[in-house]
């Protein structure tokens, strides 16, 4: 489940970057607008990581889903490989 963003002004942004990272490293998501237009998003740094593994995830998953190994055994496979 994604956390929900609060929207902030770039200058607004500018002028509380300290306190909207010390929310931030707590979980805190920021939106960050101008002229009232999304432009950037403010994450932390565990947030994004566990966002790009997730991706990550998916589009394995979708790979997988693409390719059969035709009756073969993923796990016989890899034994005659160290054989």
């Amino acid at each position: 489940m994604k956390p929900v963003s609060d929207v902030v002004g770039a200058f607004e942004a500018k002028t509380k970057l300290g306190e909207l990272l010390e929310r931030v490293s707590q979980g805190a998501t920021f939106t960050i607008t101008k002229h009232d237009r999304p432009v950037a998003r403010l994450v932390g740094f565990d947030a994004d990581r566990a966002a790009q593994r997730a991706e990550a995830t998916t589009a394995l998953r979708a790979l997988r889903s693409r390719y059969r190994l035709g009756g073969l055994d993923v796990r016989s496979l890899r034994e005659e490989g160290r054989a």
